[in-house]
């Protein structure tokens, strides 16, 4: 009997262990999903107070979501518009530049490649101020193209590591047959190199987007007026004017947060795919 008890408990231990593991993360999932949940729930409450909000909603009030959506529609259609604006710039960039890293042989493109992940490091309010004086030169301030090119400039340091390392593992026997069926390098780039390369393409377009989507700092500093308000700007200054009304405040939140997370279901497979088709050669 003896000799079998390690055989017999072995799979029990596991079974616990497993068990264990599924608690613990149903348990911090619960943790990081709560201030969602709670969102949610004070945004169909919109008549409670911050501090009387009952812990599940007696009834569906989606009075406060009418309300935010007409006063933050315009904002979040904004916010629309200059994040895929800033996707399609990012993407036109930093696309070219990995491409050119990752086959050109270029000298000290490890360097490049280094200089262009310190950029990440540099402060957002420092880059602010200094496209502000810019901005104005060019009269950028206060337009959409402005704007959309501030965002684009938070995805394209990450997109270029991004792609350059995905099209690193890209076989150079397929871009020399290319060449002599008598494909030139812009061809050989559009309709080679592009097409295998598009989970590391979606993936770097849905960070840009996501860079966009909740930039506050561009937005604050790079526009005086309301001509071009997104909807970070927004909820900003709809919090100091609705400060009472928390329902309609997180039905804003929660209206902001919904393409967002539209988009990562969609994507998530390609994001997957994306991020770890570089390390593999």
């Amino acid at each position: 009997m003896a000799a079998h008890t390690p055989a017999a408990t072995g799979p029990r231990s596991r079974g616990r262990r497993r068990l264990g593991s599924t608690v613990a993360g149903v348990l911090v999932l619960g943790v990081m999903l709560f201030p969602l949940y709670w969102m949610l729930n004070t945004a169909l409450q919109p008549e409670s107070g911050l501090l009387s909000v009952d812990p599940v909603p007696g009834s569906l009030d989606l009075s406060g979501f009418t309300k935010a959506f007409e006063d933050q529609g315009t904002h979040l259609l904004t916010s629309l518009v200059v994040s895929f604006g800033a996707v399609a710039i990012c993407l036109v960039i930093a696309a070219p530049a990995a491409y050119g890293l990752a086959r050109f042989g270029l000298r000290g493109s490890r360097t490049i490649v280094f200089g262009t992940l310190i950029t990440q490091m540099v402060p957002g309010i420092v880059i602010a101020n200094a496209l502000y004086n810019s901005y104005v030169d060019l009269g950028l301030v206060n337009s959409y193209f402005g704007l959309m090119l501030a965002d684009a400039s938070l995805g394209i340091p990450f997109s270029i590591v991004l792609m350059r390392s995905f099209m690193v593992s890209i076989p150079g026997e397929v871009i020399e047959a290319a060449q002599m069926d008598g494909a030139g390098p812009v061809r050989t780039f559009l309709q080679v190199v592009l097409p295998m390369s598009r989970n590391a393409l979606i993936t770097s377009g849905l960070f840009a987007f996501l860079f966009a989507w909740s930039d506050f700092m561009f937005a604050l500093t790079l526009n005086t007026t309301d001509d071009v308000k997104p909807v970070t700007l927004g909820i900003y200054q709809y919090i100091g004017a609705h400060v009472g009304d928390w329902g309609s405040v997180m039905a804003a939140s929660v209206l902001s947060a919904i393409p967002a997370a539209v988009l990562l279901v969609l994507a998530q497979k390609y994001i997957a795919a994306g991020i770890t088709g570089g390390s593999v050669k």
